[in-house]
């Protein structure tokens, strides 16, 4: 192994990690958003969908920090260098998450109790909107000519693997405790697993060099505030059907399928988990895919695909007659084809930027459009539901968002590549 490959992969490994742990308690919070409901949310006598709703409201609020993050960590990761931010922000996500698990609930300190939550909420979107920009810059700075599609996809991979671990978690202990014991203090463990994992992954940063490019780079001039701010809002709108179906599927998923469908926890964790192994399978090949025919056609594929496969599959879940089989097929189906624009879409936001301001602008293109197309599907889909009645809703969510996305990606072409240098 060379002196380069050895850092490439310690980058991918050090970049990697933070956003399996991000990604690992969103996971969990959505899987256990019915019970974070009744603990935090829903005062004695207080309507469970109201409680809901209370909780994905706290869901949107942290991401609307997520920009926040992005800003302030992107411009010190675009001065003083990708490393030490990403050091920061791994404390910061790891000790917010763990005290999530040891906080006490509205029986204990009322309505002190979802305010607590909602503070920590905050700190770990400050962090999580830190951690994208600079795991992304670390990866694709890193990564040898070439092959920047397959190692940023890593970033998006972990995010599977970070969701399919919070899914698997709260399915694992849903399994070997009663209901009682989840509900009381089950749910309190894998937000607690989250300091261990925390402390590997700071030692793997503190180990990890700074990118060869950025050290290059010196003092870049940088580009005029109306462009930065025009790639900024491009870049969002071709990330938004993946920001939104993604959650969609992955996140939202569990609480529709009690909610509106009836499933039982254990029924919704199982779609849940298989909607995470198809969007994990795809993410790697998408991202290895776009090095050889470029970013446009395989994330292109994936938007065209969930605008016009988001009603039929969720019919088929609504559907009584349907096989348990085809269902299974049917969350997997989903989740893949969200991995097809989850797989070359950190590579295609870091090719959008140089190096002078790349941790600022891909971070808050993926921010601002995770705050308003992820944060606030949860809470838009529940409320819509409520409303309309309807239990299409997630559907046509998924593919308007998706629409559009496809639109601002026929907008990309291969000139975007020369800024990743």
């Amino acid at each position: 192994m060379t002196l380069q490959g050895g850092r490439s992969r310690r980058a991918l490994f050090a970049g990697s990690v933070g956003n399996f742990i991000e990604w690992y308690e969103f996971g969990v919070y959505g899987s256990f958003a019915t019970i974070i409901a009744a603990r935090f949310f829903t005062p004695e006598g207080g309507g469970a969908v109201e409680g809901l709703v209370k909780t994905y409201a706290s869901f949107a609020l942290a991401f609307f920090f997520r920009p926040v993050g992005a800003a302030l960590f992107g411009a010190l990761g675009d001065r003083i260098g990708r490393r030490p931010v990403l050091i920061l922000v791994i404390g910061l996500m790891t000790v917010s998450t763990a005290l999530i698990g040891a906080l006490p609930t509205y029986a204990e300190i009322g309505a002190f109790a979802p305010w607590l939550l909602t503070s920590l909420r905050v700190l770990q979107g400050l962090s999580a909107g830190g951690e994208f920009g600079g795991a992304v810059s670390v990866m694709t700075e890193f990564a040898p000519a070439g092959r920047r599609g397959l190692y940023g996809s890593w970033q998006s991979f972990t995010v599977a693997l970070g969701l399919l671990g919070g899914a698997g978690a709260a399915a694992l202990l849903a399994s070997v405790l009663s209901p009682a014991q989840l509900e009381s203090w089950g749910w309190r463990l894998p937000f607690l697993s989250a300091l261990p994992l925390g402390l590997g992954a700071l030692w793997l940063r503190l180990r990890l060099d700074e990118t060869p490019v950025f050290r290059r780079a010196g003092a870049t001039v940088r580009p005029p505030a109306r462009a930065l701010a025009r790639a900024i809002a491009l870049g969002a709108g071709r990330v938004m059907g993946w920001a939104a179906a993604g959650y969609t599927f992955l996140v939202v998923l569990p609480s529709y399928l009690q909610n509106s469908l009836h499933a039982s926890f254990r029924q919704a964790l199982v779609a849940t988990v298989l909607a995470n192994v198809g969007f994990a399978a795809v993410i790697v090949p998408a991202g290895w895919l776009s090095d050889r025919v470029g970013r446009r056609p395989v994330m292109l594929a994936g938007a065209v695909s969930v605008v016009a496969l988001a009603v039929p599959l969720l019919n088929l879940l609504q559907d009584t007659s349907t096989s348990t089989a085809v269902k299974g097929v049917a969350v997997c189906a989903a989740g893949a084809v969200v991995g097809l624009m989850a797989g070359p879409g950190p590579a295609m936001l870091a090719e959008m930027f140089p190096t002078s301001v790349r941790c600022t602008g891909l971070g808050l293109a993926y921010a601002l459009s995770n705050a308003v197309f992820s944060g606030c599907a949860g809470l838009i889909i529940t409320e819509t539901i409520k409303r309309t009645g309807s239990v299409d809703i997630p559907a046509y969510y998924a593919a308007a968002t998706c629409a559009v996305s496809a639109l601002a990606l026929l907008t990309l072409r291969k000139p975007d590549d020369e800024n990743g240098s």
